[in-house]
């Protein structure tokens, strides 16, 4: 029920929306269809009609249209009953919502002049449109009022849980603010909607105007030969002679891994921490401004701080509940963090000597490769041959298949947005349409970095939702083969897991539907999917050799199992500042005292680094999790931990029961993923596993206890 607070967007997507009086589906409509093809979407969506000229005028109808539908709540002479007063509030933005997914989408993996134009005229009014929805007195009264009907009071189930979250988010929205407050909350959510934005296209601008260029052979000694290979074809794809280097994640991990010039990995490195600090794209100042807004706006509400106001209604319910979890997880972490720190450095000396300089940033991904193939003679790339693209893809479609019951097929004649997108079709085992969905899992440098399920369609039972997953994974070589890390398939199932929240959703209020649930448990499903990786039975669906068919090889598999606590506690550790500085930011921050945003940042990142940074350490200038939409991941990052115990925990019933257990799928389908926010999520949890979360999972699976 976070959505609606801010503009729709590839994060924020609004929750509110309102029904027509006959069975409605938000993607047909008649509505200026002969002109305007966004107001006449129909699924698969005919991306090629999608023209950015079209986006002012669909989104102008669509906000007349919503405001219509929300205006006739609690008018005179209208019905007090559940229909005509929450019906309608949850159904009255779903067009809207649905095409600006698909806007924001666009602006995300295809964006350019017209298209980031088109986006950002529409944002700012979006966004105020969303913000004025609890400020609306009298849509507040009119809810009030129903919910002391008799009808509101025998509410039951998923409708009676609206009602209570409904009145609760109007609260803590500002809904009892005085007119004045309620203009300058007004102004604050406007302002978040278009300093995001600016600094998501920072990002992405940034990110694609570096480019390193390598006319020595010799410089790429210890580059694996897939990854040369991605960097001549990418330097003579730009007329350039000899190898290019950008900052995509394929690219850049390929050189601080395995690259045995130093300065080449410095470079790298360096230009990756300090991206959009400099030029026209710089996002220091705006870092400060986003963190600013949100403290005003949380006081504003009559928070502490952005964590409280954020938490509310999350797991956690408060910045402190969350800073303590992660003080936990860090005091129980710190010894062997420190300890694989030693023997990180010790590895160095032993190679090169006692006089050996002190590790830097750009030295940690490099030796700690070495130490682990010396350790355990396993080199991550000798699986790439086991895990090209289409076999991983096919794979996680049968472990789905296998678990649910759910089935795949492709829609090869689909329009898609890039020729490298691919369209498909979930069905049940009755054949029945769950949703449509599509895969745009490269690099390219009109889009934005990361991996990321976005959901364009929420629908009620019995209707298809959409949505799609895009990615950043080692793209096609010259042969047109991506073989992938064991790494990025971990990301793949990652993101088909919140795929499959979204698509096996089965609640009848959409604002409760899929993956419209705490922040702090959205990570569950997708998270769980990853134990399948690391599963005999299920890398087998997945993992076959390029060319002989043949499955991993026992001997190779042992070593992936006996390296995969490797270096545990500093991959935590690094997970844990990434919190901290998000709670530090959002619950302590004050610059009077302070003083510069990125410096405070770089002091609390670095008392959970291998190294000492550089004094230019800029991590959060780019990290799109906490700024890049007005809400986001932000004073919520440590979720991804706060749900990695309860996905380590959930496991263990697939464990003991088998993982590919028809019953135990059918019952993690029908008591989580298909219930959305129809109920508080530890009883949701209580219901598949019988009882509590056992805190100290995540530490066991990871050998940290």
């Amino acid at each position: 029920m976070e959505g609606w607070r801010a503009a729709a967007g590839a994060h924020d997507a609004p929750h509110l929306r309102s029904p027509p009086p006959v069975p409605y589906d938000p993607l047909v409509s008649t509505a200026n269809a002969s002109t305007n093809p966004f107001l006449s979407l129909a699924m698969p969506v005919r991306w090629g009609e999608l023209h950015p000229e079209l986006i002012e005028p669909a989104v102008g109808a669509l906000l007349a249209e919503a405001r219509a539908a929300l205006g006739s709540i609690g008018a005179d002479g209208a019905a007090r009953d559940y229909a005509a007063v929450l019906g309608v509030l949850d159904e009255a933005t779903a067009r809207l919502e649905v095409v600006m997914s698909l806007v924001s989408h666009l602006e995300a993996t295809c964006t350019g002049p017209a298209i980031r134009a088109a986006y950002d005229a529409v944002r700012p009014a979006v966004s105020e449109f969303y913000a004025g929805i609890p400020l609306d007195p009298k849509l507040w009264s009119a809810l009030k009022a129903y919910a002391e009907t008799p009808d509101a009071k025998h509410l039951t189930g998923t409708r009676k849980r609206f009602l209570e979250k409904t009145l609760d988010e109007f609260r803590r929205s500002g809904a009892d603010l005085d007119p004045a407050g309620k203009d300058r909350l007004r102004a604050l959510s406007v302002q978040l909607a278009e300093v995001t934005s600016k600094f998501s296209q920072n990002v992405v601008d940034s990110t694609a105007a570096f480019e390193l260029i390598v006319e020595d052979a010799s410089r790429l000694d210890g580059l694996p030969d897939r990854a040369r290979a991605a960097a001549l074809a990418g330097a003579e794809a730009r007329g350039r002679a000899g190898w290019r280097f950008g900052l995509d994640a394929p690219s850049y991990l390929a050189v601080l891994t395995y690259c045995e010039d130093r300065t080449l990995r410095e470079a790298l490195w360096h230009a990756f921490a300090t991206r959009a600090t400099s030029g026209p794209h710089d996002n220091r100042a705006l870092v400060a401004k986003i963190v600013a807004l949100r403290h005003e706006q949380a006081l504003l509400l009559g928070f502490r701080d952005f964590a409280d106001y954020v938490l509310a209604d999350r797991m956690a319910k408060n910045g402190a509940t969350a800073d303590a979890f992660l003080a936990r997880l860090e005091q129980k972490t710190r010894p062997a963090f420190e300890r694989e720190t030693r023997e990180l450095g010790e590895y160095r000396r032993q190679l090169e000597g006692s006089d050996a300089p002190a590790l830097a940033p750009w030295d940690v991904a490099f030796y700690a490769e070495k130490q682990r193939r010396a350790l355990y003679d396993f080199d991550e790339e000798v699986l790439r041959p086991y895990l090209p693209v289409e076999q991983a893809i096919e794979g996680v479609f049968e472990v789905a298949h296998r678990l649910y019951g759910v089935r795949v097929e492709s829609l090869s004649d689909a329009p898609v947005w890039h020729e490298r997108v691919r369209a498909y079709a979930m069905r049940d085992e009755g054949g029945a349409l769950l949703g449509y969905f599509y895969l745009d899992l490269f690099p390219r440098e009109t889009k934005r970095d990361g991996a990321w399920m976005g959901p364009f369609v929420t629908s009620l039972p019995g209707t298809p939702h959409a949505a799609t997953i895009c990615a950043n994974l080692t793209p096609p070589s010259a042969a047109g083969v991506s073989l992938l890390t064991h790494r990025e398939l971990e990301t793949l199932f990652h993101e088909f897991g919140h795929l499959l929240h979204h698509l096996l959703s089965g609640v009848e209020v959409r604002s409760l539907a899929g993956t419209r649930v705490a922040w702090d448990f959205v990570e569950l499903p997708s998270q769980i999917m990853e134990n399948w990786c690391w599963e005999r039975e299920g890398l087998d669906l997945v993992a076959r050799h390029l060319d002989s068919g043949e499955r991993v090889p026992d001997a190779l598999f042992d070593k992936l199992l006996r390296a995969k606590n490797f270096r545990a506690a500093t991959d935590q550790m690094r997970q844990l500042g990434f919190g901290a500085v998000d709670l530090g930011l959002h619950r302590r921050y004050d610059p009077a005292r302070d003083g510069d945003v990125i410096a405070y940042a770089r002091s609390i990142i670095a008392q959970h680094s291998v190294t000492a940074l550089p004094e230019d350490y800029a991590m959060i200038a780019s990290f799109g999790h906490l700024f890049g939409s007005p809400v986001g991941y932000a004073a919520a990052y440590y979720s991804y931990k706060w749900a990695e115990v309860l996905d380590a925990d959930a496991f263990t019933r697939f464990r003991a029961e088998g993982i590919f257990s028809r019953e135990v799928g059918a019952s993690f389908r029908s008591e989580l993923l298909a219930r959305g926010d129809g109920e508080d999520p530890l009883v949701l949890y209580r219901a598949f596993m019988g009882r509590d979360p056992d805190p100290d999972a995540m530490l066991v699976r990871s050998g940290l206890l």
